[in-house]
């Protein structure tokens, strides 16, 4: 059987239309899906690591909602312990009846920097100087240790004695401290 030219130009075309049909389908039909599931995958693995920071954060979320009960009693005593108004009208004077109560009839109180607190929200931390013209060693210890105990919210930073050549038994004492206020 012999094909005449006809017969042999349907087969050819045949076969080419069979060769369209076959790429086609593997370059413009699955090559696509292939892309698009390799993306899908690196897009999951990337998600992966959000998904276990997120799962980290609602950790985090839920022991920090265990905790506001005793964190709200914490920061209710805080409030509780800080006066009303300005703690330029009220700290430099409970300093000098604290002082007064202990025997040191002379204390000057400046206030020397304001910070707001980023750890403790609501709050700023005023930082005093506190000068002592004469002071008794042990008398200005104990008062320390005092106003530590009778200031919660204080905290004693520095503390600078200076011996006088003329009256040994006799300091002048500068105390640094912090203190923490309502905003």
């Amino acid at each position: 059987m012999k094909l005449g030219r006809e017969e042999v130009q349907k087969i050819v075309l045949g076969g080419l239309i069979i060769f369209g049909v076959i790429f086609s389908y593997f370059n413009l039909l699955l090559g696509p899906l292939a892309r698009g599931k390799k993306a899908t995958r690196e897009r999951i693995t990337a998600l992966a690591g959000e998904i276990e920071a997120g799962k980290a954060q609602l950790m985090k979320t839920e022991a920090a909602e265990r905790l506001a009960p005793e964190q709200a009693e914490v920061r209710r005593a805080m409030v509780s312990g800080i006066p009303e108004g300005s703690p330029v009208a009220w700290f430099p004077p409970r300093m000098g009846w604290f002082f007064k109560e202990r025997g040191m009839e002379k204390v000057s109180t400046r206030m020397t920097s304001e910070v707001v607190e980023k750890e403790v929200r609501g709050f700023r931390q005023v930082v005093w100087t506190l000068d002592f013209p004469k002071v008794g060693f042990f008398q200005f210890a104990g008062a320390i240790a005092d106003l530590e105990n009778a200031e919660p919210l204080l905290e004693v930073t520095q503390i600078q004695i200076d011996a006088g050549r003329e009256e040994p038994e006799v300091q002048k004492a500068v105390l640094t401290v912090s203190h923490y206020v309502n905003l």
